[in-house]
Order: C-alpha cells, then sequence, then structure tokens
C-alpha cells in the first residue's frame, strides 16, 4: 500500500470522527437552546449530522464517493463552526466584561 492511500484512509477515518462528534453535540444540547441561538431545531441538526456521518464512512475520499463525502463533511464543519459556538454562547449566557 502506497503512503498515498495511507493518507486517504487516515482522512477518511478522521472526518468520520469528526462527523460523529458533530452528531454526538447535537445530540447532547438542549432543544430550546437551539431556538435561543437561532438555529435550526436539534432534530434537523440531528439528521444532517448523523447523515453526514454515515456518509463519510460510507463513501471514500478518492474516487466516485467523493462527490457524496464532501457535502457530508461541508455539513459536519458548518454545525461545528457556526451551530456548536452559538449554542455553547446560549447555554452559557454571553459574559461580556
Amino acid at each position: 500500500m502506497l503512503v498515498a492511500d495511507w493518507i486517504l484512509q487516515v482522512i477518511h477515518w478522521g472526518s468520520a470522527l469528526v462527523g460523529l462528534f458533530a452528531f454526538v453535540h447535537a445530540l447532547l444540547q438542549r432543544s430550546d437552546a437551539y431556538q435561543a441561538a437561532d438555529r435550526r431545531t436539534k432534530p434537523i441538526w440531528l439528521l444532517i449530522t448523523g447523515g453526514a456521518t454515515i456518509a463519510m464512512v460510507l463513501f471514500e475520499v478518492q474516487g466516485a464517493g467523493f462527490i457524496f463525502w464532501v457535502p457530508a463533511m461541508a455539513a459536519a464543519l458548518v454545525y461545528l463552526v457556526d451551530v456548536r459556538p452559538r449554542l455553547i454562547e446560549v447555554q452559557r449566557g454571553n459574559r461580556n466584561w
């Protein structure tokens, strides 16, 4: 197996872990926090992050599956970069000094 193949496998399974982290985080948050953060509802984010995780496990980073892997990774990253910080901010309260 070539080094490039190993790197692609690390990316493939690493991205699946990112999706799993996003799903578990979405699962553990309060439902009302999503509304307070002005984001979609908890069930919608569970579907998005869960579906993204499944897609990243099923489809490889290389080949034809790449067309499904990219949007799945983008969906998980949107949750982690946009939704997660707002949920944390809403649940902790805004502590500006």
